[in-house]
């Protein structure tokens, strides 16, 4: 989960990476998953992406899994 600390002025999260509490840069992107064109622009979900500052290492997360 991520936390604010203001000694870094963002979120920090723990990174798989690193293997610590580090700082992250979290965005939410819209991805298309059909590969059919005529169906693409139905088919946009949101993702949670996160980047480690430290190591680069990313991650996403669809955020409805309905």
């Amino acid at each position: 989960m991520a936390t604010t600390d203001d000694s870094f002025n963002g979120l920090t999260e723990h990174c798989q990476n690193c293997g610590l509490e580090t700082p992250h840069e979290v965005t939410v992107q819209l991805r298309t998953e059909s590969r059919k064109e005529e169906n693409a622009q139905f088919s946009r979900e949101p993702y949670r992406v996160a980047e480690c500052k430290r190591c680069g290492a990313r991650t996403s997360q669809r955020m409805n899994n309905a």
